[in-house]
This record gives C-alpha cells, structure tokens and sequence, in this order.
C-alpha cells in the first residue's frame, strides 16, 4: 500500500553538495518543491539566473529546466510530484487527498506570481512551519524501513496549503503594480474559493468586499477589462484546461467540481470560450 501511495513522489536529500548533476525526472515532473538548507550559489531556471540562500524554497511547475550552481557546500530537500501521480488516481489509497493536492497545486500553477519560482513568505512563522514539514517528511521518506504513510501524507497536505497560501505574496513590485491592491484581493478571493460557486455571485462579493452590487461589477471591469462574470468562467475555463492535460478525470467530474451544471454545459462553455470542444482539445493533447 505504501507503495502506491510514493511510487511518483520522490524526495531527495543532499548533503554539503559542491557539484549538482541535472535531474533526471525533470521531463516527468510535475511539480516541485526545492529547500535549500544551507550553502550560497546560483540556480539557473529556464535560462534566467537567480541567488540561492539558506532556507530558501523555490517551487517548479511543469516544463520548467533549472540548474543549481553550488558557490559553497550546499543541503537541500527535493519534493517531487511526477505527472503519473495525479493519473489513474483510483488505484492510490481512498483516504489519500489526491484531489485536494491538485487543487492546491492549481492554484499556483495559475498564480500570476508563480513564475517568480523563489518562494517569498507573509510571516517568519510560515517559513519555519514549511521548513520544519519538508525536513519530517524528508527524514520519514528516505526511512524506507518504518516510514509512517499517516505523516507523510498530512505534511505534505500542509506543505502544500502553505505553499498556496503564500504564493500571491512573492515579492514582485511589478505584479503589485499591474493592479490595485483592491482588485488583487478580489481576484484572489474568485481563485480562493473558485469551488465554492454561491460564494462568487456578484451579491456575494459585493458584501465581501462592502460595495454595492452594481458597483463591484463596474469597478472589476473598469480595471481588469472584463466582466466578473467573464473573468470567473475564463479561470474556471484555465483549471480545466489544467485537469485535462494532467489528470484522467471525467469531463463530469469536472464539470461537477466547477459548477457547471453537466458535462454537456461545460461542453459548450469550453467551446464557445476557447473555439473548441474538449474532445478535441483533449486529442490535441495525444
């Protein structure tokens, strides 16, 4: 059983590193979480150079190539989801939150600020929380003899929710310039509760964010350009699109996870939003 539940998570540990070869579950990762625990160098990603420090944490998505460049001896943890895990989801163990996983994982893929890689906190506590649940699971994974399933899986859990909880606050002055902090909360609220449709109608933002109904709605497209309507269905549309290329969900499933009334509404929606049906984007994919 506990095999299912690792076979496409891998964790690896190194030590006082001078040299680091490329991966090579690179072309199969899907996801990935880096901790540097001490030394000081360079990691190269996607052909930019970035500084590594200690305790830093740098998140991966698919496609992305880095190269780390150790400048002294350098620790790290790698956490790593390959695309298989999220695939053929009915033979892991029941109680295992595949589904909550990808949620969370969603919801960076999709953040404006993911790009940035380098992982920025709101507080100290947070970085400790995630640095102290890398180095538990770390040590309960490499201990192939009596690792407890229960703690790998609800750290990585938390991991996870951390990770999603903080990406919006990499600091970037470019992406907090692109728009005003107002409006940046409000999207952040639609991708925060994207699953919960009654809390996305017009009145129900409205109250969160103490506007009135018809104001919210022109104030939203008076500094994104589109409707709150048409901005909620093109991210929906975007975590479809994301199920679809890495997971072997039904469209119903989907359609059912992101309100849409059936797999035939979310059908037509798809098609009308991207010029295409989702049999045939699905076929693109093969």
């Amino acid at each position: 059983m506990a095999r299912t539940i690792l076979e496409n998570i891998v964790i690896q540990q190194y030590k006082d590193q001078t040299f680091f070869s490329f991966c090579e579950y690179t072309n199969i990762r899907f996801f990935e979480i880096l901790y540097f625990e001490t030394g000081n160098g360079t990691i190269k990603i996607n052909g930019k150079t970035v500084n590594y420090t200690p305790n830093s944490v740098f998140v991966f998505v698919p496609d992305d190539i880095y190269i780390v460049e150790a400048e002294t001896a350098t620790s790290t943890i790698a956490i790593k989801f390959l695309k298989n895990f999220f695939r053929n989801t009915s033979s892991h163990n029941q109680e295992l939150p595949v589904n909550n996983w990808f949620r969370k994982i969603e919801e960076i893929l999709n953040s404006e600020s993911h790009q940035l890689r380098e992982l920025q906190f709101e507080t100290a506590s947070d970085r400790a929380h995630l640095v102290s649940l890398v180095n538990m699971v770390a040590t309960e994974y490499l201990n192939k003899q009596t690792h407890d399933i229960f703690i790998i899986q609800n750290s990585l859990s938390v991991i996870l929710h951390l990770i999603a909880r903080n990406i919006q606050y990499v600091n970037s002055s470019e992406v907090k310039e692109i728009k005003s902090s107002k409006i940046q909360q409000i999207i952040n609220y639609i991708h925060a509760n994207i699953y919960s449709s009654e809390l996305l109608s017009t009145k129900s933002l409205a109250n969160e964010f103490h506007m009135a109904d018809n104001y919210i709605s022109e104030y939203f497209k008076k500094h994104t350009d589109l409707s709150l309507k048409k901005y909620i269905i093109n991210y929906k549309l975007k975590l479809v699109e994301t199920r679809l290329k890495y997971t072997d969900a039904q469209d119903s499933e989907i359609a059912l996870d992101l309100g849409f009334t059936d797999s035939s509404h979310l059908n037509k929606t798809f098609k009308t939003y991207k010029g295409i049906s989702l049999s045939a984007f699905k076929a693109n994919l093969a």
